[in-house]
């Protein structure tokens, strides 16, 4: 009868280390919200000289936000892929225009993997294997048949479209401005469509995670319940 009792008490919930802290924390290292800050500071030092300096000294200024930001994130102790990836997005744009000579350049990366992006996630959602979902079933070592919870399915095609819907509207507008040679628009609407949409995405995506952890953890403990009996 203990024993019975001592496995009653057990987490019902979910599955060990599938808990809100851990969907968080994997949210967090697709970038988080400082990632997103981060992020914006390079593309402000390239708007606002661009303004006022000549090209030459606006790419180096950029260049130099990029490397102060990096070795700022690993101080801290940030991961180190996260940190010296946003310095290499720099470096290439920041190469691009140097070759180019067009300051507008500086965002034509960043346009075209909006795009990717958008393609990638829409066409997931169209074969009923949202990348959302894909991602928390890697994390969670690939032992969830996911797709076949509608809750869960539902969850995730949600989040989804949300990142779709983000990713495909700041490659229209971003796009027809490059097309139009606005680049303080450019950079105007990199910022705004930037770190406010990131973050409410990644809100969308935080709850599509904690569904599907809460969902089959059930599901899991469930079947482990009628095993033991």
């Amino acid at each position: 009868m203990a024993k019975l009792q001592q496995q009653d008490t057990t987490d019902t919930t979910t599955p060990s280390g599938t808990g809100p802290a851990r969907d968080e924390a994997v949210v967090a290292r697709m970038g988080g919200r400082k990632g997103f800050v981060y992020s914006t500071i390079p593309v402000v030092v390239f708007v606002t000289a661009n303004l006022l300096l000549p090209l030459a000294m606006t790419i180096t200024l950029a260049l130099l936000a990029g490397a102060g930001l990096t070795v700022f994130r690993l101080v801290r102790g940030e991961r180190w892929t996260s940190a010296v990836g946003s310095l290499v997005g720099v470096a290439i744009a920041a190469g691009i225009v140097a070759l180019t000579g067009s300051a507008k350049n500086y965002f034509a990366v960043g346009i075209w993997a909006y795009f990717a992006g958008f393609v990638i996630a829409l066409g997931s959602v169209l074969a009923r294997r949202p990348v959302t979902g894909i991602i928390w079933n890697f994390v969670h070592g690939r032992k969830y048949r996911w797709r076949t919870d509608r809750r869960v399915l539902r969850a995730h095609t949600v989040a989804t479209l949300a990142a779709a819907c983000v990713l495909g509207a700041r490659f229209s507008l971003q796009q027809w401005l490059y097309i139009t040679d606005n680049t303080s628009a450019l950079g105007v609407a990199r910022i705004a469509m930037g770190t406010p949409l990131s973050a409410l995405v990644a809100l969308v995506i935080v709850w599509a995670f904690r569904v599907s952890s809460k969902q089959l953890g059930l599901k899991k403990a469930d079947t482990g319940h009628k095993q033991a009996e």
